[in-house]
């Protein structure tokens, strides 16, 4: 089934030039949009330095995992497999987990426990990451689906730990 999904999404890719570039800009360049998101919340106030600070811990703990799971486990990215459309040049490590898609994920929940309308909106940018991951022939779905649940998993567990570490007695 993860083949089957993986070649439904990306027999489109190379038959449309204006999505081909649309999901070639998103999957390179839409790391300035979490940036610029990051730098505004740092500058915003100080509750959301808090978000600031969240989201840059997920996001070293994530590529942390993403450093462990790679060592143990290998999976082949689909054009290595298989015949597919291959929109720009990839790596030849492991597929799984997506390091894009860990990281606009981390930073996406770590905002969106905070702040549900830019957090959504960063949810939809996360989406459309990991989603461009596979138009383009770099990542299977079941690398995207389980990039994000790591990185959410690991930016909600970090906000419960930041509240219990909060609400702890002084002695």
């Amino acid at each position: 089934m993860n083949n089957n999904v993986f070649r439904l999404i990306n027999q489109f890719s190379g038959r449309c030039s204006p999505m081909d570039f649309l999901m070639i800009l998103i999957s390179n360049r839409i790391r300035y949009v979490y940036i610029f998101v990051l730098i505004f919340l740092w500058f915003r106030n100080d509750s959301y330095k808090k978000v600031f600070s969240i989201a840059v811990k997920s996001m070293g703990i994530v590529l942390i995992i993403n450093t462990l799971i790679k060592l143990f486990h290998f999976k082949p990215r689909p054009f290595l497999n298989h015949r597919v459309g291959i929109l720009i040049p990839s790596k030849m490590d492991s597929s799984f987990p997506s390091k894009h898609t860990l990281l606009a994920f981390a930073i996406s929940t770590s905002i969106f426990l905070y702040d549900r309308v830019l957090g959504s909106i960063m949810w939809i940018l996360s989406i459309l990451t990991g989603f461009s991951r596979i138009w383009v022939g770099h990542h299977y779905p079941s690398d995207i689906i389980g990039s994000a649940f790591i990185a959410t998993m690991t930016s909600i567990i970090l906000d419960k730990i930041s509240q219990n570490v909060q609400k702890a007695p002084i002695i």
